[in-house]
């Protein structure tokens, strides 16, 4: 009824020894970072870098584009805030960081 005996499934022929070395492993590793690095880390922190620039460069009157998606013109500019006009006699205060893009003419028009 019960299995008094079991035995664990070994190499054929007994060798314990199996082929490759654990260097294989090491190089594989290195191989899978490299490419998550400069298909994931890279492109992010570019993003990043260049949305920074892009903040810190805003002033008065430029057209801009919040991360919720309302068009406004930049009225005021502090170190962590900005005044934006989204229409006649309407203005609000946002971060910088959720500013999401600058807009041009040619999009506008579109």
């Amino acid at each position: 009824m019960f299995i008094e005996t079991a035995y664990a499934m070994g190499a054929p022929g007994g060798a314990g020894a199996q082929g490759g070395g654990g260097g294989a492993g090491l190089v594989m590793m290195a191989a899978i970072f490299a490419i998550f690095y400069f298909l994931l880390i890279r492109p992010q922190q570019k993003k990043m870098k260049d949305h920074k620039l892009m903040v810190e460069k805003l002033k008065k009157g430029d057209r801009i584009v919040t991360a919720g998606g309302m068009y406004g013109t930049v009225e005021g500019v502090s170190p962590q805030t900005l005044t934006v006009k989204i229409s006649e006699g309407t203005k609000v205060k946002l971060t910088r960081s959720s500013v999401a893009a600058v807009v041009t003419t040619e999009e506008e028009k579109e």
